[in-house]
């Protein structure tokens, strides 16, 4: 899954500029700085007008954590679940506070910490839920950002191809040389309003919304992991509903390992 995304511009970039030129044509014929300037230029100043300089700000690091999205060990997590409910049955919840500090998963300390505290299960449940209304929130807001910046872009190339042949009318019968360079910043434009939308700025937004469910998934199962050591389900019973995360011949793959530790 790191690799994905990078792996999927690169490679639709080749097919398209490559296939150009086994066509005959010449790449720097495409690097032409207006259609460029419109089309980047634009899609940016657009998305800047829809949303503000703080939510463009976080595009570098939105393009980062699409390259290189976080990974989430469900096994390390329902085996540390698994652990924390043993111990609570055992010595009582009390006793979880000094394995706080050897949680990974801010969010999983939150809600141990919460149960540890003494919540009772509608304050453990509202804690849960405003903290995935709140994380959905901050990661549709640049999902929805790159999504715009998808539709804007061939609007701009559009807008491009209108300009440049406006400036091949108004100069109709002078070099035709000029002319031919009008044309080619035209169509340009509009080809690189595409690529882009279709290359980069809609795959981001989708790789985004990829990253964001598996985030809800592991939200999901650490919410329901903790619910059941908070209410004091017997640990077996914890694991094996938190174990149907995953496909049955894996279930019964972790299981016979389990046993075998």
């Amino acid at each position: 899954m790191k690799a994905s995304t990078l792996f999927g511009i690169i490679l639709g970039l080749v097919a398209i500029f490559g296939a150009y030129l086994l066509d005959g044509g010449k790449l720097e014929s495409l690097f032409m700085v207006t259609p460029l300037v419109i089309v980047i230029g634009g899609t940016l100043s657009a998305g800047l007008a829809g949303s503000s300089f703080k939510q463009m700000a976080k595009m570098p690091k939105l393009f980062a954590i699409a390259i290189n999205p976080p990974e989430w060990n469900k096994i390390k997590i329902i085996d540390k679940i698994s652990y924390l409910s043993k111990k609570s049955r055992k010595e009582g919840i009390l006793s979880l506070e000094s394995e706080l500090k050897g949680i990974d998963y801010p969010f999983m300390k939150k809600l141990l910490k919460a149960c540890i505290d003494g919540a009772d299960p509608e304050t453990f449940e509202a804690i849960a839920d405003s903290e995935i209304t709140h994380i959905s929130k901050r990661h549709n807001e640049g999902i929805e950002l790159f999504n715009k910046l998808g539709g804007y872009s061939p609007t701009m190339g559009i807008i491009g191809t209108v300009m440049g042949l406006i400036l091949t009318l108004s100069n109709a019968g002078s070099d035709p040389t000029e002319l031919i360079g009008h044309i080619a910043t035209a169509f340009i434009a509009t080809m690189w309003g595409i690529v882009l939308a279709n290359i980069l700025w809609l795959p981001v937004s989708d790789k985004l919304k990829r990253i964001h469910r598996d985030e809800l998934e592991i939200m999901q199962l650490i919410v329901n992991g903790i619910n059941g050591l908070h209410i004091g389900e017997n640990p077996s019973t914890i694991r094996s509903k938190l174990m149907s995360i995953f496909p049955i011949p894996e279930q019964d793959k972790y299981i016979t390992r389990n046993n075998n530790q």
